[in-house]
């Protein structure tokens, strides 16, 4: 199927943090990163952040450290692919969850490398574009095209969000619509 199902999905959070988000000038990621965890909160999607050396770079942004779920893990790295940090291919691996809705920045660099190894590592991936960003345009849209080159699929907070739900019967349904209204 190439649906989302809550039952079957993890979020992996890459990098929002402090003084990333700051270089970016974009609210609109933090804002789409709010949701989307705010959603798997809801649904009880389990996540997991990562940090790029937060002494240098700082933690995860506090609007949505204030939203993660109970039990959500943050992974320090100084890897670009996030998978080659001691421990969090494991972790992910122990989730038993097939489908990784990954998001956050930079499109081009950490975004694009977890992704493609974790298709490689036979995941099926899911990119929240509206989610993602990098300081320049040209390299936000050749990441997002070498994701779909090595098999990523492309989706946006409000698809996610909806495939999660399945429908309007969704006992979550009008918790989860609050978020994008």
């Amino acid at each position: 199927m190439n649906t989302l199902s809550a039952e079957n999905s993890l979020v992996l959070v890459i990098d929002i943090q402090d003084r990333l988000v700051a270089a970016l000038n974009k609210d609109i990621v933090v804002e789409n990163a709010v949701k989307t965890v705010s959603a798997a909160k809801i649904l009880n999607i389990p996540v997991i952040l990562t940090e790029q050396y937060p002494k240098g770079l700082g933690h995860t942004v506090q609007r949505l450290a204030d939203v993660l779920p109970q039990g959500s893990e943050v992974v320090e790295k100084t890897y670009f692919n996030a998978l080659l940090e001691d421990g969090l291919f494991d972790k992910i691996k122990s989730y038993g969850k097939k489908q990784i809705v990954i998001f956050g920045i930079e499109t081009h660099i950490c975004v694009h490398q977890t992704a493609s190894a974790l298709v490689e590592a036979g995941f099926d991936v899911y990119v929240i574009k509206d989610a993602c960003a990098s300081r320049n345009k040209y390299e936000f849209k050749q990441g997002i095209d070498a994701m779909v080159a090595n098999g990523v699929k492309v989706s946006c907070v409000e698809i996610a969000l909806f495939e999660w739900l399945k429908g309007a019967k969704n006992p979550k349904f009008k918790e989860v619509q609050a978020l994008i209204k």
